[in-house]
């Protein structure tokens, strides 16, 4: 899912941080490739925390959106566990329908400051994948509410209460990327935490679920002797 590029042409992302938050708009969102550096960090000790903006009830042909938003929040609270991630937060906006709207931009700047995270982690909200197939409007919408929400997180007077402005990065995944990380002792954690989508996965393909998540983790990778890195683009 991110642009074909070579690992050596990209520079590590500094290891100056303690806190993430991966901030996405439906459940498996941060398994297609993120949670590798997701278990990359909390191995390292860093804490990380994810906010949903919906439960994906929307997400599964043929279920009940009553029933699936059950099962894919189910799936991923086990997809956390994989990974190391303690901290799960959803929004419960509509799976579908996400808007840039204050209240959103209200609530993410909230769970800002809750968290406090050093980096902001998003997924690809810009137009297209790679400029070759559009990117949902649910994607598009939660990640630039997100980038606002972030300036509304450390002004007390567009979101009330006590500021917080730590945020020092931006990484989105996805995108172009302009930074990189090695994930090559979590690939095994991000397979099995992509495979707790698996009533999701099952939906999308008669292919064993653990076959599409290695599929899957694989294809987002950037290699170089032998190390498994993935690619983010960095703001700020």
């Amino acid at each position: 899912m991110t642009d074909s590029q070579s690992a050596p042409q990209l520079p590590d992302l500094p290891d100056d941080f303690s806190s993430v938050l991966v901030i996405v708009a439906h459940p498996d969102d941060p398994e297609y490739g993120i949670g590798a550096a997701v278990g990359t960090w909390t191995r390292a000790g860093k804490r990380v925390g994810y906010v949903l903006a919906s439960r994906g009830e929307a997400g599964i042909e043929g279920m009940d959106p009553g029933r699936a938003a059950v099962v894919r929040t189910a799936e991923q609270e086990a997809a956390c566990a994989e990974v190391g991630v303690e901290s799960l937060v959803f929004l419960d906006q509509p799976d579908g329908r996400i808007l840039q709207t204050p209240e959103l931009r209200t609530a993410i700047a909230r769970e800002i400051r809750s968290f406090r995270p050093d980096i902001v982690v998003l997924l690809n909200f810009q137009q297209t994948w790679g400029g070759v197939r559009f990117n949902s409007a649910d994607h598009r919408n939660l990640g630039q509410a997100a980038v606002d929400a972030i300036g509304d997180a450390g002004n007390e007077w567009i979101v009330p209460g006590q500021r917080y402005d730590g945020v020092t990065r931006i990484l989105e995944f996805g995108a172009h990327p302009t930074h990189r990380v090695d994930v090559t002792e979590s690939l095994e954690a991000a397979i099995a935490s992509l495979a707790c989508h698996r009533e999701y996965l099952a939906a999308l393909s008669d292919d064993p679920v653990e076959q599409q998540a290695k599929e899957i983790i694989h294809s987002s990778l950037l290699w170089e002797d032998g190390r498994a890195h993935l690619g983010f683009r960095v703001y700020g």
